[in-house]
């Protein structure tokens, strides 16, 4: 799972989806990627209000370090596309053994680190087993856990062995960034083998990176890019009205979006998202238990007008974890719709009839707070009385996702195809359905993605009738910015933001 401003800890489990070969660097997809003359060595001022924890994404980096480093720093075996594919990156081939379980990947040749050490097997078995040590706190560790032994042949050869099937491997290992397996402090600083070098980060302040002139692929079509990190999106537009920064990665104040649209020098792109705002219960702790209570709660908040009231025209209602990019989406907004009468029934009949109180924590950023009063007021219409305890986001991965110290919290989902968390009973809202947990063992192993597609459509509808969560809605992804800029990426896919394709007219 990602979660906005801290470690998200989404994942995403997927199809196998195609495979394919991409030009060496480069390859994002963005607005007005190609055509026309550009400055080679501009530098592009990227505006963002998520900045890295630190620079580690296996110790709780956050979203910020996927948005600065995901790709551009870093790569992995295979890469996710802004359009949502997967393609080989630093992986030239692989071969799957006929029971699915061996994956022999061989490595691209000639590829350096940026501390001038040439890429081999070595790296991509330490990379590995990093995101699988007992410390790591990346989000694709649990779906890793598959992998029983990594093996080293030759210096370009990695032959990974499974213990069990996992259609999904390969989209997994997207996320997994190869790392110099000799590089240290890694927190504050990087060796990864990407179309760029970092080159200064003052924390509060800015993140620079620098193109790396060892690149193996196509060089990045800029100089320079600095990401430049404000407090609230107030601030993140005045830079952009004063051409302090060239582009917003994700514009978070629609209402400011009028400014732009009515100006040429601008342009707003309104990208696919996978960002779902949810109200989370903890299904281990009463009343939440109780199905019923869940969803009379879901029932009672009117979620159009909390979406109107936040987004303006933008974002979708969704009714379940799955967006419509995601290959078992199914329309269930109608799954425990707004209906007030209907959620006064449902608690009559869990014995709630007088309502009951409870503790919604709430991460401290927006739009959390906005979303914890309204849904306050919400439910008090049904006799529900809703304290909010607003947290910092370190206090909510601590009092939440770690110690599971919650009644209900509020939280953003960043990734996509992040359904099979709910056949995790372990995972930090403890939902705990025996038959969704044997239809998520079943889709990993399915042996086409049909029949894994089938059955998550099973585990979507399922998790919405129990109403596992309420999934409030789907943001939108605006990314806003100077008409001098083309091929910035568009969709954004799990916080990451790809920068060695933008051009910059001088």
């Amino acid at each position: 799972m990602s979660i906005k401003k801290t470690s998200l800890f989404g994942t995403a489990t997927t199809a196998a989806l195609a495979v394919t070969l991409t030009a060496c660097g480069g390859g994002s997809g963005g607005a007005g990627a190609s055509g026309g003359s550009y400055d080679k060595d501009a530098t592009v001022n990227i505006g963002s209000l998520y900045e890295p924890q630190n620079l580690d994404n296996t110790a709780g980096g956050g979203q910020g370090v996927t948005e600065v480093l995901n790709g551009n720093v870093y790569e992995g075996l295979f890469r996710l596309t802004d359009d949502g594919k997967v393609e080989k990156l630093l992986a030239q081939d692989y071969k799957v053994s006929g029971d699915g379980l061996t994956y022999t990947f061989t490595l691209r040749d000639g590829v350096k680190f940026h501390s001038g050490k040439t890429l081999t097997s070595e790296d991509v078995k330490y990379s590995l087993e990093k995101v699988l040590a007992d410390d790591s706190q990346s989000a694709r560790k649990s779906n890793l856990e598959v992998v029983k032994d990594i093996a080293t042949p030759d210096a370009r050869t990695v032959k990974v062995t499974l213990s069990q099937k996992s259609i999904s491997f390969v989209y997994n290992l997207s996320y997994v960034w190869i790392i110099n397996s000799e590089a240290k402090n890694l927190k504050t600083t990087e060796d990864g083998t990407g179309p760029y070098e970092l080159n200064k980060w003052t924390r509060g302040s800015a993140l620079s990176l620098d193109r790396f002139s060892g690149y193996w692929g196509d060089a990045a079509a800029n100089k320079q890019v600095v990401f430049h990190y404000y407090k609230d999106a107030t601030a993140l537009n005045n830079a952009l009205l004063t051409n302090a920064v060239d582009v917003v990665t994700s514009e978070q104040s629609p209402d400011a979006l009028d400014q732009f649209k009515n100006n040429q020098n601008y342009k707003v792109n309104d990208g696919n998202s996978t960002t779902k705002l949810l109200l989370a219960f903890n299904d281990r702790a009463k009343p939440f238990t109780d199905a019923k209570v869940r969803q009379a709660v879901s029932s009672a908040i009117d979620d159009k007008k909390l979406l109107e009231s936040v987004w303006g025209g933008y974002g979708k209602l969704i009714g379940s974890m799955v967006p419509p990019t995601d290959p078992w989406y199914e329309d269930l907004t109608g799954v425990n719709a707004y209906d007030v009468a209907r959620a006064k029934k449902l608690l009559k009949e869990a014995g709630y009839e007088d309502g009951f109180t409870f503790t919604l924590d709430t991460p401290n950023y927006d739009p959390h707070p906005t979303a914890a009063t309204f849904i306050k007021s919400q439910l008090a219409k049904v006799g529900i009385t809703v304290k909010i305890n607003t947290i910092t986001a370190d206090e909510w991965y601590t009092k939440v996702y770690k110690n599971r110290d919650f009644t209900a919290t509020l939280q953003e989902h960043v990734n996509d195809r992040d359904l099979v968390w709910y056949g995790n009973p372990d995972f930090y809202w403890g939902y705990d359905n025996k038959q969704v947990t044997k239809w998520v063992e079943q889709a990993e192993q399915a042996s086409s993605t049909a029949e894994q597609t089938e059955l998550l459509k099973k585990v979507n509808r399922k998790t919405a009738e129990d109403a596992a969560s309420d999934w409030l809605y789907l943001y939108p992804q605006i990314v806003v910015a100077n008409s001098k800029l083309s091929g910035y990426p568009l969709n954004g896919l799990n916080s990451q933001f790809f920068a060695y394709d933008i051009k910059k007219k001088g």
